[in-house]
């Protein structure tokens, strides 16, 4: 670079935060979850606040369940991905994650941390499912790095653990 030029280097993983709308959040949840991703975490997250009617809605749209659901997470496929990335020379999209404000708010109030902490947990399990992790058939491979993460964020307990 030349003296003077301020262009940097793109962050390994970006996360823009929006509201059910699409017009951006001014929230510290992008910036955390930037810091506490693990470092294989490389492109774009969207991570959309929005009602619990919406969230029920997609969650029995692509699940088949009839409720509203604390977090879901949709990846971008990873053909995708690496097509959008050569194509355009940017990092690749990763997908989007879906959090219920009202569902957060009610876990929250149950587990006795404020808001902010209960979209820190979602956003972070709902991430390492867009990095391909799952809970359910991985022999607790996402538990432990949810743990480590966690801690990293100054987490003290996560989704996995409550279920």
């Amino acid at each position: 670079m030349a003296p003077g030029d301020q262009r940097r280097a793109p962050r390994r993983l970006q996360v823009i935060v929006t509201d059910e709308r699409g017009g951006r959040v001014r929230s510290t949840l992008g910036s955390w979850l930037e810091r506490v991703a693990p470092a294989s975490a490389r492109g774009t997250v969207g991570v959309a606040l929005v009602s619990d009617a919406r969230v029920r809605a997609l969650n029995r749209q692509y699940r088949g369940k009839d409720y509203a659901t604390d977090v879901l997470s949709f990846p971008t496929d990873a053909a995708d991905r690496s097509a959008t990335a050569v194509r355009t020379g940017r990092i690749a999209e990763l997908g989007d994650i879906v959090i219920a404000r009202g569902v957060a708010r009610r876990q929250a109030r149950e587990a006795g941390h404020p808001e902010w902490t209960e979209l820190r947990v979602l956003a972070l399990h709902g991430l390492l499912h867009l990095l391909g992790y799952d809970h359910e058939t991985d022999r607790g491979e996402m538990a432990r790095l949810e743990q480590r993460l966690r801690r990293k964020g100054g987490l003290r307990e996560g989704l996995i653990e409550r279920a």
